[in-house]
């Protein structure tokens, strides 16, 4: 069995023993614990550890950008495809699609695979494009989360005296942040892991290795998708790679590339599964958000995790479908024929159940969002 296969396999099944654990973990608070220890150590260690790896490479410069290029399509293209899978604008699962739908996570989802099928050269190379998704996931994507917090509860602002100080206050106050200001401000002095005391270096990698194994029991744990849900998070990333794979031919074609390993690691690397990430980012605003006067919820948390917990394995199956097709892809039409293909699953359950057609106004949008506070309450 191919080693790729096998962490996949390995990766589902920390996923499982989360799902298997939701018997020892009864109450909310225990599952938070877990979610606190990421977003608060592991999760600020590998980010740091992974800022401070960057090597820029000059000749490769361009694929960070086409990352990033990526990123920004798919951000901008989803005002146009949620509302299609019944996701109203306005809502909290609106907001939380679009922060977690346009992210990549390559170092889960596509690098041991484009190791064991492509080889060193191109894991470099989309280590590289990475670099791009980095910015976008890490910055552009929590100015995106805060300032839509921000804006949602602005009547606040103007009524109750400003938020700006204590919410500035929050962002500085975030470990993720500090660990981000710390590892850019070693870099700029041209500094990297190696030229840290091995007191602070160890300590940061001990805590970097933990990062998957919680994320994925985290996933498990977690997770909680209902029948239509579940239908309907399928068919947004469905609709997803549809929209990767389009945008990967346009690609090819403008590029003129020829080369099978080069296109297979196009495509495989945009068909990663979505990133954690930009989950951090969410919990960063709900916990701001725990006080009681903020009644509007700007994310969905449990919403982010069931996106994550279907993402990974179709993200999977289609990489390795696809790195496994030979030269099937050198023809850019079979391409365009797959993303085609990936579309029409992706719009199929969205034109059966009726779903798009739903329209929602402000007011609709108010109760709905306090009825569903209510009831986690409740819960």
């Amino acid at each position: 069995m191919e080693v790729g296969i096998q962490k996949t396999i390995v990766f589902l099944f920390f996923i499982l023993i989360g799902v298997l654990l939701k018997v020892k973990f009864k109450s909310k608070e225990e599952i938070t614990g877990i979610k606190k220890v990421i977003l608060n150590l592991a999760l600020p260690a590998t980010i740091f550890i992974a800022l401070l790896g960057i090597k820029v490479e000059l000749h490769l410069l361009l694929l960070p950008l086409l990352a990033l290029g990526l990123n920004l399509l798919l951000f901008f293209a989803m005002p146009l495809v949620l509302p299609l899978m019944g996701i109203g604008k306005g809502t909290s699962e609106y907001r939380t699609a679009k922060l977690l739908i346009p992210s990549l996570a390559p170092g889960l989802s596509s690098f041991p695979f484009i190791l064991e099928f492509l080889g060193e050269e191109y894991l470099a190379k989309a280590a590289m494009s990475d670099l791009g998704n980095k910015i976008f996931v890490l910055f552009f994507l929590y100015l995106v989360a805060m300032n839509w917090h921000y804006n949602l509860q602005s009547n606040k602002t103007k009524n109750g005296g400003t938020k700006l100080k204590p919410l500035i206050k929050a962002m500085v106050s975030e470990p993720v942040n500090v660990f981000i200001g710390a590892a850019l401000v070693l870099l700029a002095f041209g500094l990297s892991m190696d030229s840290l005391p091995f007191f602070l270096s160890e300590p940061l990698e001990k805590l970097s290795l933990i990062m998957t194994p919680l994320v994925l029991l985290f996933i498990g744990l977690a997770v909680k998708i209902k029948r239509k849900q579940f239908f309907q998070i399928f068919s947004l990333l469905c609709t997803r790679a549809g929209l990767i794979l389009l945008i990967s031919w346009v690609f090819v074609m403008i590029s003129g590339i020829e080369a099978q390993k080069e296109i297979l690691l196009t495509m495989a690397f945009g068909l990663s599964a979505c990133s954690f990430w930009p989950y951090a980012h969410i919990a960063a605003v709900d916990s701001i958000e725990m006080d009681g006067e903020f009644k509007r919820k700007t994310f969905n948390g449990d919403f982010g995790v069931a996106i994550l917990a279907l993402s990974f394995p179709l993200s999977t199956i289609l990489i390795l479908a696809t790195l496994n097709s030979g030269s099937f892809f050198v023809n850019p039409l079979n391409i365009f024929m797959m993303a085609i293909l990936l579309l029409a699953v992706g719009l199929t359950f969205p034109l059966i159940s009726g779903v798009g057609k739903k329209k929602w106004s402000e007011q609709q949008l108010i109760d709905h969002e306090l009825k569903s506070a209510a009831t986690e309450q409740a819960a």
